[in-house]
């Protein structure tokens, strides 16, 4: 099966449950177990581990197709693929080889534990953990955590054993079976409610093996792998739908039952259609040359990458939330505003209010502010 062929059956299972997971805020099962008998777990698997040996591109153009569905869906894939990709980029051995081949065959979905109670950056950990006898102890409690009642494994973020300084992070790989998973509370979100992301606490103990990269790697991790990926995938999950909202309006427009109630000659419904498609275009823009520029640098922590990746970010959170509020601007309220409309606008502009909190854009821009300060010669990537 190719991978526009597992995508499709992923997008079709998704569609059948997204009213009602969004309405229940759950998660979206039927989409995961598609991604499990498809082989779409293992996008970012390498071929010699069986999987489907996919690009960040890949991943990026997955991402947006199934975003056009349902956001949550789409998010859900992107940050699995992340985790994914970070294993195989820096895991070894028997873990390597352990996990990889458990995500390409459909039964490992990874969950991301990498969030704080105390809030803060990526790149610092509160939660400490002890070295006995070979065995990582653990006691992780995180506040949001995707899917992570339906996980069947985690990488999680933790201070290195015996760390002097809150930025000696381990990255740790753990299977379900290996720890005790509670959740901490309940997930009523606005938006993104069928990623199901709310909060939970692991404990247990893992062997020390199963650390990725080695003790205190992940800072390094982050910043070539992690990072990136997440707001490539962010962005085109965000994208996808925005994207797939703009096409059932213009179906809709282009309808009998639409074309009752639109005038296409109307030079401000004309006007607002063309500043919606010239948001997507140019998102699109940015988010196919960022992806080309992370693959093609081998310093994916090089200062005009680091610029470009998070203006990606900010730039998409604005754009494509911007766009759907357009869009329900066009169509008034009957199909903008109300959620039994089958345009879905109202879903959509619920989802992407997160993207500019999720990682927040301020915190993006003062960092690119910096980051700016610290390159007179503007070296664009």
């Amino acid at each position: 099966m190719t991978a526009a062929d597992a995508v499709e059956q992923v997008r079709i299972a998704a569609e059948r449950e997204a009213d009602a997971a969004d309405r229940e805020a759950r998660f979206p099962v039927a989409a995961l177990e598609a991604m499990r008998a498809t082989g779409l777990l293992g996008m970012m698997v390498p071929k010699e581990h069986g999987g489907l040996g996919g690009s960040i591109g890949d991943l990026v153009e997955a991402t947006v197709a199934l975003g056009r569905t349902d956001m949550s869906v789409a998010m859900i894939f992107a940050m699995h693929g992340q985790q994914v990709a970070a294993l195989a980029g820096y895991a070894e051995g028997d873990l390597r080889e352990r996990a990889l081949t458990e995500i390409a065959e459909g039964r490992c979905y990874v969950a991301s534990v990498t969030t704080e109670i105390k809030g803060g950056g990526l790149l610092d950990s509160d939660a400490r953990t002890r070295l006995d006898d070979g065995l990582l102890r653990l006691d992780r409690s995180a506040p949001i955590v995707t899917g992570g009642l339906h996980a069947d494994a985690f990488l999680v973020t933790m201070r290195s054993p015996g760390a002097a300084s809150p930025n000696e992070v381990d990255l740790v790989w753990v299977e379900r079976d290996q720890v005790s998973v509670a959740p901490l509370g309940g997930w009523q979100p606005l938006g993104m409610r069928a990623t199901e992301s709310g909060p939970m606490r692991l404990t247990g103990d893992v062997p020390a093996s199963q650390v990725v990269g080695g003790h205190g790697a992940f800072p390094g991790i982050a910043a070539a792998l992690f990072a990136p990926l997440a707001h490539l995938g962010w962005a085109a999950a965000w994208l996808g739908t925005a994207v797939g909202a703009y096409s059932r309006l213009l179906r809709h427009l282009r309808s009998a039952a639409g074309r009752k109630r639109f005038d296409p000659g109307s030079d401000l419904a004309l006007v607002r259609l063309a500043s919606v498609r010239s948001r997507l275009d140019v998102t699109n823009a940015v988010l196919r040359h960022t992806a080309r520029a992370v693959e093609s640098t081998e310093d994916p922590t090089e200062l005009s990458t680091q610029l470009l990746v998070n203006t990606l970010k900010t730039h998409a959170a604005r754009e494509c939330f911007a766009a759907v509020d357009e869009m329900i601007e066009i169509v008034g309220l009957k199909h903008g505003y109300f959620a039994d409309s089958e345009l879905r606008l109202e879903r959509s502009f619920r989802d992407l209010r997160s993207a500019s909190l999720n990682y927040s854009d301020d915190r993006l821009r003062k960092t690119n502010g910096a980051l700016a300060l610290r390159d007179p010669a503007v070296r664009l990537a």
